[in-house]
C-alpha cells in the first residue's frame, strides 16, 4: 500500500508542480508582456482539469503517508521530532497554497484585466516557489536535507 500511496503522490506532484513551473517561466511572461489576459485564462481553464485533481490526490496521498509515518495525528506539528518537521512544514505550504487560490479564484480571476495581470503574477509565482518546496520538502523525508 505504501507503493502505491507514495507513487500516486508523486505522480499528482509532478502534474502539480510541473503545471505551475510551465505557467510560472513560459505562459506568464508571454501575458504579462502581451497583456493577454486571455491566454491566461485559457491556460488556466485546461490546466484546472488535471490541476486541481492533482492537487486532491497529493492531499489525500499526503496525509495518508504522513499518517503512516506518525499515526497520531496530535504530533505532527511535534517540533521536537524532526520527522514532523516535513509534515508541519508541507501543511504550511498546503494552507498557504490553498490561501493564495482561494483569494485568485474568487477576487482576481472573475474581473482579470490588463490592469490587474501583475496583482495574478503576484499569485502565480509564490504558489509555484510553494509547489517547488513541496517536492523538496518531500525529498527531504529520504534524503534529511531539512532536518
Amino acid at each position: 500500500m505504501y507503493g502505491t500511496l507514495l507513487l500516486i503522490h508523486i505522480l499528482a506532484a509532478t502534474i502539480w508542480t510541473g503545471g505551475h513551473i510551465v505557467l510560472s517561466l513560459v505562459v506568464l511572461p508571454k501575458v504579462l508582456r502581451e497583456g493577454a489576459t486571455r491566454q491566461l485564462l485559457d491556460f488556466e481553464s485546461v490546466y484546472e482539469k488535471i490541476g486541481l485533481p492533482a492537487l486532491v490526490l497529493q492531499v489525500v496521498t499526503g496525509l495518508a503517508l504522513a499518517h503512516r509515518l506518525i499515526p497520531d495525528v496530535s504530533q505532527w506539528f511535534n517540533l521536537a521530532d524532526p520527522v514532523s518537521h516535513g509534515i508541519a512544514l508541507k501543511l504550511i505550504l498546503l494552507t498557504l497554497t490553498v490561501g493564495f487560490a482561494i483569494d485568485a479564484k474568487l477576487r482576481i480571476i472573475p474581473n482579470l484585466s490588463e490592469r490587474n495581470l501583475v496583482v495574478m503574477a503576484w499569485h502565480i509565482i509564490p504558489v509555484t516557489c510553494f509547489s517547488i518546496m513541496f517536492v523538496v520538502v518531500g525529498v527531504s523525508f529520504r534524503t534529511g536535507w531539512l532536518w
